[in-house]
């Protein structure tokens, strides 16, 4: 059922496989920064081909438009949502056709958003109060609000505003900036885009009773905005709850209806159209405005506003906003973009979109447009009444187009109501993603609360200020899990050359001498010192007692040493002081006069020399006691003490290695070669390897030799230096390798 394989192969270590492979150097594949300015900036066809199809995503999608697929979907949609989007449409019609132009997403409707709105709304407010533009009136000596005089320089803050977020959002486009979209996890984008639901909601719930809440900023102001709506429900006005009711079980049914006939009809019913068209008949028809006071769209303008330039003098004063601007809206694109491309399947190039959602924003302030991004509720809309690609923008564009120019009396009596219940019903999809929390806590619980904090911060702070909490609390979680990642010893699946760790694998074996230690993680200055205090606990050693008791044995040693030289220093002076002074005849008469009894005198100097050999042997014999007692301290200490004799560090899992770990890896090797154990390091991926390189890690004691390609190479090495005899009794098979 399963293949087999077998290889015979030399073990490797990194200087073995650097010549084996043909390395290259760090030169030759990181090119210096001049070559990559020369290389950036020198053109070929399609390298240029490359950067237009990619500046203009039009000029790769339009050519294969299909009108006999798309063509009907995209025009019902489009027109559904554009009558939807009035008369908000007039402030961003242009910046609706650069979008079409310059961006990828296929089911998203650029446009206006409640957050946005308020945001702009704020600066106009702040930089523009009612007080600065109190007149006096002459007859009555009464004050006033010079009203037009305001509305006019609220527009052009709110211009200044829109360009200059937009060039903000091209710059960092352009820069690359992008990347911050990765930190937006799925997790974290569900949350996003539900809380931004809840207040898309809350912006509604206005014209859903017809009251007139106090408009509220900053954190909070979702609770404030709340608060006071619930506090005005005695003041509902009936005729306008009624519209809404009716609408939204209209539409909930025609819904309904229309997924069940889905798979019959060749393009959905176009549910809000008709309810559109039909509320608008409804309300000129019955007079609900006159009779009732529903509030109405009211008078829509004709005309485009000619192009203006922005008012540069205001940048200064706005920057900061503008910036919260940009980002803002740059997140809710984001996240609305890999929402719809996970839904379709189809990829998102975060860097294009910021910069076709910069050049939307910068071109439209010009048309003193508001500040734009992907629409929740419209780009719903657009998908549930079946819009399959940008076209349907078009439509909309076009639409409101038209509107503005020809058909805006049309549309006056529509009531609002009916669209904020077109909102209501279709934000329902958004709210099925809190199901995620079941399948969060079964999978992951730090997920979980990623998705918690998320919510929680968007409701209460708003979307500004809850992404950038959010996404430091996603970024603190990572930190956590590298800071604090899980340790094991590895052992060996018999017959293989797979290691697992033993704690969670039975039939997995420690191989006798050796300890594989594995993190899951990689080292770096943030858990260093945590994984030499795993590395010291998994392996049983005590580095610090064992290297302080061992010099400690080792002074003990020398301190014995130096006294017996001082003994035997004071013993030979002892002889030599006693020897008698004799000439060549006396010494020739003594021979004479003790030749009878020749042996006296040999043994007599045999048993000095073996009282003297008798101190040496009781010198000896302490020695080995010591040597016993040291082993027996020393084995107290840790449980492999004598048992280890190599440690390989398994850094597959590595990634990088910063400086702080170079020198924790440095210390490892000469700790622990001070009690005799060898150190080795084994899996390191080439990158890995050039930084060890970098911070001069290899030297004259730690060469590449103690580097192995993979562990079970360094495992084999072990075996072969220090250690085949004793496990050849345990798993002969897995010396398996040709070792040289």
């Amino acid at each position: 059922m399963f293949g087999k394989y077998r290889v015979e192969r030399d073990v490797l270590d990194e200087q073995r496989l650097e010549e084996v492979t043909q390395r290259k150097s760090y030169t030759d594949t990181h090119p210096s920064l001049t070559d990559r300015l020369k290389d950036s900036v020198r053109c070929s066809v399609p390298k240029l081909k490359r950067c237009v199809m990619s500046s203009l995503p039009v000029l790769y999608w339009l050519p294969k438009y299909s009108v006999w697929d798309y063509g009907m979907p995209d025009l019902v949609s489009g027109i559904s949502v554009g009558i939807m989007h009035l008369p908000q449409g007039m402030t961003c019609v242009m910046a609706i056709l650069i979008s079409l132009i310059t961006c990828y997403f296929h089911s998203l409707w650029i446009g206006t958003f409640t957050v946005l709105s308020i945001m702009v709304g704020s600066v106009t407010e702040r930089l523009a109060p009612d007080a600065a533009f109190i007149i006096n009136n002459g007859t009555n000596i009464t004050t006033e609000v010079d009203v037009t005089a305001r509305d006019l320089y609220r527009v052009q803050v709110a211009a200044a505003t829109t360009v200059l977020g937009g060039l903000i959002q091209v710059v960092l486009g352009m820069v690359k900036f992008g990347f911050v979209g990765t930190y937006l996890s799925e997790p974290l984008v569900h949350a996003y885009t539900t809380a931004a639901s809840a207040h898309a909601v809350v912006a509604q719930l206005k014209y859903v009773f017809g009251v007139s809440p106090t408009r509220f900023n900053g954190p909070l102001s979702l609770v404030y905005t709340l608060g006071h709506v619930c506090s005005l429900l005695p003041q509902t006005h009936l005729p306008t709850l009624v519209v809404s009711a009716v609408s939204m079980a209209f539409l909930i049914t025609a819904k309904e209806l229309n997924s069940f006939l889905s798979p019959k009809l060749p393009v959905p019913i176009p549910v809000e159209l008709i309810t559109i068209v039909s509320a608008t008949l409804i309300s000129s028809y019955a007079h609900l405005n006159s009779n009732y006071t529903i509030s109405v769209v009211g008078e829509i303008p004709s005309g485009l506003s000619s192009p203006r330039a922005p008012d540069i003098n205001l940048f200064q004063e706005v920057i900061g906003d503008a910036f919260a601007l940009a980002i803002v809206g740059y997140a809710i694109s984001f996240s609305l973009g890999k929402t719809f491309a996970l839904k379709h399947g189809y990829k998102v190039d975060s860097n294009q979109e910021l910069v076709a959602l910069g050049l939307s924003n910068t071109v439209g302030g010009f048309f003193q447009c508001f500040s734009v991004c992907p629409s929740m509720s419209r780009s719903l809309i657009q998908e549930s009444t079946g819009g399959k690609t940008q076209m349907a923008g078009l439509a909309s564009a076009v639409i409101v187009l038209v509107t503005i120019l020809k058909l805006g009396p049309l549309f006056q009596e529509l009531p609002k109501a009916v669209l904020a219940s077109i909102v209501l019903v279709n934000l329902k999809g958004m709210f099925k993603q809190c199901m995620d929390i079941v399948k969060l806590w079964r999978s992951s619980k730090i997920d979980l609360v990623v998705w918690l904090v998320t919510l929680v911060s968007t409701l209460l702070f708003n979307l500004d200020l809850g992404l950038a909490g959010s996404i430091s609390f996603a970024l603190l979680t990572v930190i956590f899990r590298t800071q604090m990642p899980s340790y094991s010893v590895l052992g060996n699946v018999p017959g293989t050359e797979l290691y697992v760790d033993i704690e969670t694998h039975s039939q997995a074996r420690e191989i006798p001498g050796i300890t594989i230690f594995h993190s899951s993680a990689t080292v770096y200055f943030a858990n260093a010192d945590l994984y030499l205090e795993a590395l010291k606990e998994k392996s049983g050693l005590d580095i610090s007692k064992m290297i302080i008791y061992k010099r400690r044995q080792e002074a003990k040693q020398r301190r014995r040493e130096r006294r017996a030289a001082r003994r035997a220093k004071r013993q030979a002076k002892r002889e030599l002081a006693d020897a008698p002074v004799f000439s060549v005849e006396e010494e020739a008469g003594h021979w004479r006069n003790t030749w009878g009894d020749p042996d006296n005198a040999s043994l007599g100097w045999m048993s000095e020399f073996q009282d003297g050999d008798t101190t040496t042997l009781g010198s000896s014999s302490d020695d080995t006691l010591s040597r016993d007692l040291e082993r027996v301290s020393l084995g107290s200490l840790g449980k492999w003490t004598w048992d280890i004799h190599s440690i390989i560090l398994d850094l597959s899992t590595a990634n990088f290695i910063d400086t702080v770990a170079i020198k924790t890896m440095r210390n490892i090797f000469q700790d622990f070669s001070e009690i005799d154990v060898d150190i080795y390091m084994a899996g390191c991926q080439a990158s890995v390897v050039e930084q060890l390189e970098r911070g001069d890690f290899f030297s004259e004691s730690i060469t590449k030799q103690c580097l192995f390609a993979s562990v079970h190479d360094a495992v084999l090495f072990c075996l072969n230096h220090r250690g085949a005899t004793s496990f050849t009794r345990y798993e002969t098979s897995l010396v398996c390798m040709k070792f040289r």
